[in-house]
């Protein structure tokens, strides 16, 4: 399956990412695409799934409260004091509509 440009420009726009046709043309897209569809053809029958590679479990510590409650020092630090009558930090919006 091969890509027009004004496809890859769409998919980097959904993404918010930046790309020049320079590096469009360098890039090879469609063989990263080809050796995806090989791997979505492996048979995968009986394979238990793995959540993680590593054997290795972190050790799990008691949940403890170790500070006491800092609510209100957090809070005078917030910019904006649209939220902190709720309790909650207000950010500017990141994404569009």
């Amino acid at each position: 399956m091969a890509f027009s440009k004004q496809q890859l420009h769409k998919f980097a726009d959904l993404i918010k990412i930046e790309i020049s046709d320079e590096k469009l043309e360098k890039m090879n897209i469609d063989s990263v695409v080809e050796w995806l569809n090989k791997l979505q053809q492996i048979d995968t029958t009986g394979v238990t799934p793995m959540l993680n590679p590593s054997e290795h479990k972190l050790p799990l510590r008691e949940d403890v409260v170790t500070e006491p409650n800092m609510r209100n020092e957090i809070m005078a630090n917030v910019p904006d004091n649209a939220g902190v009558s709720r309790g909650y930090f207000a950010v500017p919006k990141v994404m569009d509509e």
